[in-house]
């Protein structure tokens, strides 16, 4: 599953295409460039880097989010737990929008 978040379909398309080569990760891409990125390869969700490598870069990915325009304090786990089903109110999954209090697929 990806979630990507952008301001047009270009970028957003480099960045996905960006998470499929690495096999999972998090990336900021702005005008058809890949910016940053921090491979995630352990089921896409892990890095086998060391902690330090892993702030580092994720350091930088929020500061480009932030260049960027974003106003999250920290837009990538705002984004990984959108897809959270087991929190409360709606979430993505890949079931589609899920209200987790009801334990309903909304249409």
């Amino acid at each position: 599953n990806i979630i990507a978040v952008g301001t047009n379909d270009e970028d957003i398309f480099t960045a996905i295409k960006e998470i499929e080569r690495l096999q999972g990760g998090l990336v900021v891409a702005a005008e058809g460039k890949v910016l940053a990125s921090l491979n995630l390869p352990i089921a896409g969700l892990l890095s086998n880097e060391s902690l330090e490598v892993v702030v580092s870069n994720l350091e930088k990915l929020e500061r480009l989010a932030m260049d960027l325009g974003t106003t999250l304090p920290s837009p990538f786990a705002t984004l990984s737990f959108l897809a959270l089903p087991v929190i409360p109110e709606l979430r993505l999954t890949d079931l589609g929008l899920v209200d987790v209090n009801e334990f309903r697929v909304i249409r």
